[in-house]
């Protein structure tokens, strides 16, 4: 079946989309454009160009554009601080919901969200697209073969200290490097565990060469109810890119091998080829290479596959917005954390929020 998309957001990831993660649904007859929305009306000739709208299917209003283009689905890609406005927009007008991560900018208003979806029978996806990059998904499913986990370390490092790589809200967040990128790390570490997380211990700061208003250095230590433990170090702001955005390292280290993702690769090192009590080092390409998983399309435009078949009557997706709260949920439980200097209880954090939303 072919759903009709109304399309909000076109500045930064928002251009995105209309390049990458929405044209191969349209191909594939899952997704019809009908209109595109963004306050700046400079930016409509990408929705003109890409998604092959008229400019009279291009606003500057979301209501006016729903009220005069039936829709069964809005995709949002603006600041977070707006998605909560916007999904009450398109709940109001009877529309499934596939938004960009966070689900707000804030828990209370991210439960908030989940709470009006569920109140008015509609899906809501959140496009955790990091999760679903080819890379992640070989890693994931090697780690799914290798035994119980003990432990699991992320990595992300960059030097992208000064303005202009990112949309300039980006670089005006308070908590950036949680919220802008962590937010997907994270969420690989939670789906990974897969195991509710119990306590969350960060700190975060902003070095004095970075070009951000809020931190975008950090280290981040959890604790599953399995007790499975994670820790991540992630910077915007380092002397060099170590392991950048698309390149992260990943590792898992489980009962009967270690399994690596760096810089893209995956490999995996079996307990039994190594002589025990040999500290003799061995790293990246010492080991057995795990073959890049193959299908049609990955990120975003996987995850409106995915929303459109839940739409269809399938399984809900992964990332719907209920399962993206316990994610949420670790990022605001670091957040406080690096506020407070103490570890928080991650699944007290979520009732609290529930119970003020």
């Amino acid at each position: 079946m072919t759903h009709r998309l109304v399309h909000v957001g076109l500045g930064g990831q928002g251009s995105t989309w209309a390049t990458d993660a929405i044209p191969p649904n349209v191909h594939d007859d899952r997704i019809e454009v009908v209109a595109a929305v963004d306050t700046d009306p400079e930016r409509h000739e990408l929705a003109e160009r890409e998604l092959g709208l008229s400019p009279e299917e291009c606003y500057t209003d979301l209501e006016t554009a729903l009220s005069e283009h039936p829709a069964d689905i809005c995709s949002i890609v603006t600041p977070p601080s707006t998605h909560e406005a916007v999904v009450e927009t398109a709940l109001a007008h009877d529309l499934h919901i596939i938004s960009e991560k966070p689900i707000a900018d804030t828990l209370e208003a991210s439960v908030r969200v989940a709470e009006k979806v569920e109140t008015a029978g509609k899906k809501m996806g959140i496009t955790m697209s990091h999760r679903f990059d080819r890379d992640k998904t070989t890693f994931r499913r090697a780690v799914e073969a290798a035994g119980d986990i003990d432990y699991l370390t992320a990595r992300y490092t960059g030097n992208v200290r000064e303005r202009g790589f990112y949309a300039d809200y980006v670089y005006e967040m308070e908590n950036m490097l949680l919220l802008d990128g962590a937010i997907h790390h994270l969420d690989i570490l939670a789906s990974l565990a897969d195991s509710p997380c119990e306590r969350v211990y960060a700190e975060t700061w902003t070095p004095e060469e970075a070009d951000y208003d809020g931190d975008c250095s950090g280290l981040v230590t959890l604790h599953f109810a399995d007790g499975t433990r994670a820790q991540y170090e992630g910077s915007y702001a380092n002397a060099t890119t170590l392991n950048g955005w698309g390149h992260e390292q990943f590792r898992a280290e489980c009962s009967d091998q270690t399994v690596l993702l760096d810089r893209r690769d995956v490999e995996r090192f079996h307990a039994d080829a190594y002589d025990t009590g040999n500290f003799e080092s061995i790293g990246k390409g010492d080991g057995e290479t795990v073959p890049l998983a193959e299908r049609p399309h990955w990120k975003n435009a996987w995850l409106i596959e995915q929303f459109c078949d839940w739409i269809d009557g399938g399984d809900p997706m992964p990332t719907n917005v209920d399962s993206v709260l316990e994610s949420m949920a670790i990022v605001f439980a670091a957040i406080e954390s690096s506020e407070t200097g103490e570890a928080v209880d991650v699944q007290a954090l979520l009732d609290d929020a529930r119970s003020n939303a």
